[in-house]
């Protein structure tokens, strides 16, 4: 069975952390279609080429330029990245974005607190190809810049590109990977939660600090029709372990 592994932007400038995914990824079988963001890294080189980073309710605008900058982030310099140290370690890894052979297309996403730019939302995956590059044993490596109908490119989100690949693949789970090992409840992982229970918890302010977002986009992401999605760290994705958000 598949599974989408999605990695954050926080972890992809530690040689370290890359080190160990690379080694966990090569343990828990070559089925998987890894999605990445670089959120960290497209602010640092705004902030390097005195660009002023834009947010509406919380969420970055993606001018022309700030898009240019994304691209070369995700693209050119992380996923490349990434897939050198795949390849190093003997896994057939390609380094993809959603715009390549039409992979992940997005359309705009509209917000009601202002125009966010060519900032979009997935719209259609390209099961076919997915598929085949996984039984030719190709461990796909995602960037989150999507294709569209007019030949645009958007910036979108990298947790919604992950849940949209899952669920079109069927994909057995979709794993979100971070520097923690999931939702510790009274010092104790929590193996598994309904969206009724984490969100219970987020309320009585158990779950808390960066936990929250991870939590939001689990619980989202069955909510659009994921089987299953786990929060784990590099030791559980190999493991087996974490907090797996299932449907109530």
């Amino acid at each position: 069975m598949t599974r989408i592994v999605k990695i954050g932007g926080n972890e992809l400038d530690d040689s370290g952390f890359i080190r160990g995914l690379v080694g966990a990824l090569s343990r828990v079988g070559r089925r998987t279609v890894l999605v990445h963001g670089g959120g960290k890294e497209i602010s640092q080189l705004q902030t390097r080429l005195g660009l002023q980073a834009r947010t509406v309710d919380g969420l970055r605008v993606t001018d022309p330029e700030s898009l240019d900058v994304a691209q070369m982030v995700l693209v050119g310099l992380v996923n490349k990245r990434l897939v050198a140290a795949l390849v190093a370690a003997g896994i057939d890894a390609l380094g993809l974005c959603g715009i390549d052979r039409g992979l992940v297309l997005a359309e705009k996403l509209e917000h009601t607190g202002g125009d966010l730019g060519r900032v979009g939302q997935v719209g259609t995956v390209r099961v076919d190809v997915f598929k085949r590059l996984l039984e030719e044993g190709v461990m796909p490596v995602l960037a989150p810049i999507c294709g569209s109908g007019d030949g645009q490119p958007y910036n979108v989100n990298a947790d919604h590109v992950a849940e949209a690949v899952a669920r079109a693949l069927g994909a057995r789970e979709l794993v979100f990977v971070s520097n923690v090992p999931g939702v510790l409840v009274a010092g104790q992982l929590a193996a598994q939660l309904t969206p009724a229970q984490a969100s219970a918890l987020v309320a009585d302010g158990t779950i808390h600090g960066g936990m929250i977002p991870k939590i939001r986009s689990a619980v989202e992401a069955v909510a659009r029709g994921v089987a299953a999605v786990r929060i784990t760290d590099l030791a559980g994705l190999e493991r087996g372990t974490g907090t797996t958000v299932v449907r109530g």
